[in-house]
Formats: structure tokens, sequence, C-alpha cells
């Protein structure tokens, strides 16, 4: 009982004594009603036993009578905590320092976080939050409940359907759930669709308007495929022709290719460099010397100290400088000239949009001197020929 918290803060000491008349002095110390427990007899003339402070003072005149020695053997509770304290100011006043700044830290915000949001920007959304009383530094006492906070957000964010706040320690987290709106289709003027290119028709498909040609129909540039106007001469209406429309349209490259390719091979020999970075400047710290390979290739792996979701301006760079060497295969005129035929029909493909495909490839004529191949090649491509027109009044 003398041990509870309410003694520790009062304070108490272990005293042994020695000599004198033990069994009288417990007798007076009974008397006397001093607070005394944990009563040990270590032999007939020493006895050790737990006094408050209070009543540690009031022994001398009972040792006196008993003929009795005393000594300290341990002191506890907050007296002489505080009397330790007291002998370490600087450590008791930066430990009071600590936990104030600790509380202090931990009062306040320090980050914002935005979730959800796809078409609404970050900046934009931060911007309300700040004029709801939520940004960096802001006492979270002061902050509003988060389902205020969430209703001033909606009406500032008319584009969001919903939005919620969350405060998780000493971060704040606005989750968006951005509305649905249709898209609207833009206003298009009536037009035709006519021929990009001079091309053979091979397919046309008319969603809206009238066709004007066939499949199997030759056409030249700037005819019309799809007619934006329906009707006859005294009634007439004009539309937004569309549909699609494909063609065959020839093209003759020319493609040169050299009969010698180069490769780039590493022979597996490399060095490696370390640098420290501080924010944009690197301090090398190993690697120096100079280099011993003619040629190289460079791959660097630079790593930043971070922390929680902050990138801090210190962080370490590997270099690992790789040897090349540039080597040479010669090639046969075969295959220079199936490797000039498929960069034609690639380069080709690439002008003409997408759904287009090669129906027929045929070398027209074919040299090599100079050390490359040159070529003339006729490529057949079908591909989309209709573009847009307006229809002018």
């Amino acid at each position: 009982m003398k041990q509870s918290f309410i003694g520790r803060l009062q304070g108490f000491v272990r005293v042994e004594v020695t000599g004198g008349r033990p069994e009288r002095l417990v007798n007076l110390l009974s008397e006397k009603r001093m607070s005394v427990w944990d009563i040990r007899y270590l032999d007939q003339h020493r006895i050790t036993f737990h006094i408050t402070v209070r009543d540690f003072f009031r022994l001398r005149p009972l040792l006196k009578e008993t003929g009795s020695g005393l000594r300290i053997r341990g002191k506890e509770g907050m007296p002489f905590w505080l009397d330790k304290l007291e002998k370490r100011k600087f450590f008791a006043i930066g430990l009071l320092g600590f936990v104030i700044g600790i509380y202090l830290l931990s009062s306040m915000v320090w980050q914002v976080k935005v979730e959800g949001n796809e078409t609404i920007t970050p900046e934009r959304i931060l911007q309300a939050a700040k004029e709801e009383g939520i940004f960096r530094t802001q006492w979270k006492f002061r902050l509003r409940e988060p389902s205020e906070l969430a209703r001033g957000l909606q009406s500032r964010l008319p584009d969001a359907a919903w939005i919620g706040v969350e405060v998780r320690g000493t971060h704040v987290i606005v989750k968006v759930v951005e509305a649905r709106i249709p898209v609207k289709p833009p206003l298009m003027n009536p037009r035709h669709l006519v021929a990009s290119k001079n091309a053979l028709v091979t397919d046309i498909f008319a969603e809206k308007g009238r066709p004007l040609v066939k499949p199997n129909t030759y056409v030249r540039k700037g005819d019309i495929l799809i007619s934006g106007l329906l009707g006859d001469e005294t009634n007439t209406q004009t539309v937004v022709a569309s549909g699609t429309v494909k063609g065959i349209v020839w093209y003759k490259p020319t493609v040169e290719v050299p009969l010698v390719r180069s490769y780039k091979v590493y022979t597996g020999e490399s060095k490696l460099r370390s640098y420290l970075v501080l924010g944009s400047r690197a301090v090398q710290l190993t690697g120096y010397g100079s280099m011993p390979f003619e040629q190289t290739e460079t791959i660097q792996d630079r790593k930043s100290l971070s922390w929680r979701s902050y990138v801090l301006p210190i962080g370490w760079l590997k270099e690992k400088v790789m040897e090349v060497q540039i080597q040479e295969h010669p090639l046969e005129a075969k295959e220079a000239a199936a490797i000039g035929l498929e960069q034609a029909k690639a380069s080709i493909l690439s002008e003409s949009g997408k759904g287009s495909r090669v129906i027929s490839e045929k070398i027209l004529h074919e040299k090599a001197e100079n050390g490359k191949v040159y070529m003339e090649v006729l490529l057949e491509v079908e591909e989309p020929i209709a573009v847009e027109q307006p229809i002018v009044p």
C-alpha cells in the first residue's frame, strides 16, 4: 500500500538500523504512529524497513534513545527524482522541450492529399481546401468537423458529385468523385466526302448522304464520292455526308539500302563511377582516371533520399560505363533488296492511315553500285480515300 502512486509521490526511504535494541525501536515506531513497513530482521542487532520521508526526519530522537545507528540503503519517489533532475537542469529542459515539440508537431496538418480526381486539377482542389481552412501547418484543433469541411468544398467545386474529408494523424485526405457530364457532339456543317487521291474504288459504305460511285470505279482527286445533297432540283436538302470509302492507290517509291550493316556489340568490359548528388550538383566519389575504352555507352542509376512523400535534394548516382564495338556485316544483293522492300512498305503504310494494306508489290528497277542497292518499287495499297469538303451555298 505504501508503494502506491500516492506513496511514490510523497517519497520513502529504505534504511538499515544496527546495534542497540532493535525490538525497542520497533515498539517506539509503533507508539509514535510512524509510517513504517516491510520490517525485516537480518540478525539480532540489525533490521531493515521502509519509512516515509516525513517520518524519516523524526527518527533521530528514537535512535538516540535505543543506542542504534542508521544507514540509508535506498531512496524512491518523486522528491528524489526531482532532486536528480535539478542536478541535470539542461537534460530536464531538453526533455521537456522535446515532449512539447512532439505534441505541437502532432497537432498540426503536415500534408494535404487529393484522391479520385481526373478532370478537376489538384491545384484547384487544394485552393478550395485552403479557403476552407485546410492547408499545411494548420492547427488540427482549428479544423471544423470533416462533414462540414466536405459540404464547404462541395459548394466550391460544383464539378464534383461527392467530396469526403478524412483526417489521419497529421494528414488530411480529400476524396473526390467527379460528376459525369455527357460529351456534346460538335456541330457540323453540311459537307461532301470527296476523293483525296487518284484511286480505284474497292468498297463504299454511305452512313448518311448519297453515294455517287460504285466499286471498281476509277476516281480522280477531288471527285465527289458521297454527296451531301439529297433530292432533286426543286426539292433539295443538305446533310452532313458520312461513311467510309476505300480504294487502291499506286505508289512508286525509290529505296537505297547499303550492302554493309553495322551492329553495336558489348564486349563485357565496364567501369563503375559513383557520385554524391547535392541538388543539381554531383561530386564524384569513385571511378577516377581516364576511360580505357574508345567507344562507350553509359547506364545511370540515380536514387534520392526521401521522407514520407517528400523527396530530399540529396542522393547518389551510379554510372556503369560499358565498352562497345561496332561490327559490320556484309549483305547479299537479294538480302538488301528484301530489306529495302520492307522499308518501302512500312513507310507507305505509315502515311496511308489506319486500315491500309498492301495488295501487291513489284520491283520495277534494281541496281547495285557504290556499296548500295538502288530500287524503284511499285506498290498497290488499299486505303481510306474519303476526305471532307464543305458544301458552299
